[in-house]
């Protein structure tokens, strides 16, 4: 017994280290690794290396989870701080209009749902009208009950500010996390503009949904 135990948390600072060396190596450190892998599929509030992540609602097993197939990006208006007051009612009521994730001015994240839960975003795709936005590939396809939301807070006074550094810089680390964590390949991750018009000044999500999609993750497993 003594010695399984030794076994398991030699694996346990094995990972770890090879996790703080991916942080130490900067963003672009391979994603590939086992270390990785397992990370991505713990549960309760897994440390990501390169991220300051807040959990309100812990980390189940990943096969207990909504099946997530789509990542879909927003962004909202809001001066610094609105992330961190928009995930706290949605931790509440975690079915209300919003999404699971939350990424703050400042690159933290904030997990306010359940991942179980389905919040409320992203009805445009169920709009067939192409009045605004090419949707047939997405029409009835790309909806809230089959795509985790992440919203990006802050552009405010100035909706067509991007995002800060330090939000790009998390969602570099954290929408790998997803892919790995759901199986989602690089070609459905979504901005919200891209299945719904939204605002006329500015495409929501479209910069970090095209980064994301650019960073050409591929998640070790294929999901049915």
């Amino acid at each position: 017994m003594a010695a399984s135990r030794a076994v398991h948390a030699m694996a346990i600072v094995t990972m770890w280290v090879a996790a703080i060396a991916m942080a130490r190596a900067g963003p672009e450190a391979d994603f590939e690794a086992a270390s990785w892998r397992a990370l991505a599929r713990a549960s309760g509030e897994p440390r990501i290396p390169g991220l300051t992540i807040v959990y309100l609602h812990p980390l189940g097993a990943p096969e207990a989870a909504n099946r997530w197939d789509n990542i879909i990006v927003h962004q909202t208006e809001g001066p610094p701080g609105s992330a961190r007051i928009g995930a706290a009612a949605q931790a509440k009521n975690p079915a209300r209009r919003g999404v699971t994730v939350w990424v703050e001015t400042d690159g933290t994240v904030i997990w306010a749902a359940p991942e179980y839960a389905v919040p409320t975003h992203g009805d445009g795709a169920n709009r067939n009208d192409n009045r605004y936005v090419d949707n047939r590939a997405t029409y009835r396809a790309v909806l809230a009950r089959n795509s985790i939301g992440v919203e990006f807070s802050g552009n405010y006074p100035d909706v067509t500010a991007p995002a800060t550094e330090a939000q790009v810089a998390a969602w570099r680390v954290l929408v790998r996390f997803l892919q790995e964590r759901y199986a989602i390949p690089p070609e459905r991750i979504y901005a919200h503009n891209w299945i719904d018009y939204k605002d006329a000044r500015y495409c929501e999500g479209c910069a970090l949904a095209t980064l994301a999609r650019e960073l050409g993750y591929r998640p070790s497993r294929v999901r049915d």
